[in-house]
């Protein structure tokens, strides 16, 4: 049986630095969340800078939801320069069936090799080539429908992907886990999905990267869960949310993880 908590651990003794090149709704909701799970959050995008700091950073994000051509070609310059240092990046591809110019910025940014994708179901359908139903940023799609697109882009990039929603679904085109932690608030407080491509990072820094993003979800879920008992509606959730990240120990992710081999 795996002990899904000692990813936890790994992730907290070694407090990786993670940069985030995200959108503006996200900023501060994803650094508090870095925060809380015990890694330490870097908003660096400036074009200007954004290559040089993904040469020594932890982990690399990049979150295409409010996109520019100057922020573009930031992301293109961190992504090369993570490939180069042999860092792990992942990305979050926001959206990106909505327009020709996030169809092709993910298409752009998939030829960097993220080391993980993660997004919903529409999301990942997109980037695969799929036709898909997104709405906005949400998806229309079930993950059970974005499945076979998952392991199709998995195989043709060399990715981790990673498709979130009520459950989970996480591949590296041969073998998969399905990820059942969760609750149905989480969706109503903005941004904590794109938060959640910051804590995968985290979690991948020096592990294998299927096992900890299975247990970077697991965790992130098991949050969520905590949290609802808490919690009265939306608001009061994201703030026992937060503070679930930080008080969830290793043993109680070992515990409380709901990960099963698809």
């Amino acid at each position: 049986m795996t002990d899904w908590g000692q990813h936890l651990s790994k992730m907290r003794e070694t407090a990786p630095l993670i940069q985030n090149i995200t959108n503006y709704v996200s900023m501060n909701i994803m650094a508090n969340v870095l925060l809380a799970a015990g890694a330490s959050p870097a908003m660096v995008h400036a074009e200007e800078e954004a290559a040089e700091f993904a040469s020594f950073t932890s982990a690399l994000t990049i979150n295409i939801g409010t996109l520019s051509a100057p922020w573009v070609r930031a992301m293109e310059g961190a992504a090369a320069a993570a490939n180069k240092a042999g860092t792990v990046w992942v990305l979050d591809p926001v959206a990106v069936g909505a327009t020709g110019f996030r169809r092709a910025t993910g298409t752009k940014l998939l030829e960097y090799k993220p080391t993980i994708i993660r997004g919903n179901a529409s999301e990942i359908m997109a980037l695969g080539g799929m036709v898909a139903s997104g709405k906005g940023v949400d998806s229309a799609d079930s993950v059970e429908a974005a499945k076979a697109a998952a392991d199709e882009l998995a195989n043709a990039t060399g990715s981790i992907v990673a498709v979130t929603g009520p459950e989970d679904y996480v591949t590296d085109g041969s073998k998969a886990f399905v990820i059942a932690n969760g609750h149905p608030t989480m969706p109503l407080v903005t941004a904590l999905g794109c938060s959640l491509t910051g804590v995968v990072a985290a979690f991948a820094v020096g592990q294998p990267p299927l096992d900890a993003t299975a247990a970077a979800l697991a965790y992130y879920g098991l949050a969520g869960e905590v949290a609802a008992e808490m919690a009265s509606g939306p608001g009061s959730f994201a703030v026992q949310f937060l503070d679930a990240l930080h008080n969830i120990t290793p043993e109680a992710l070992a515990h409380g993880a709901k990960v099963q081999l698809a």
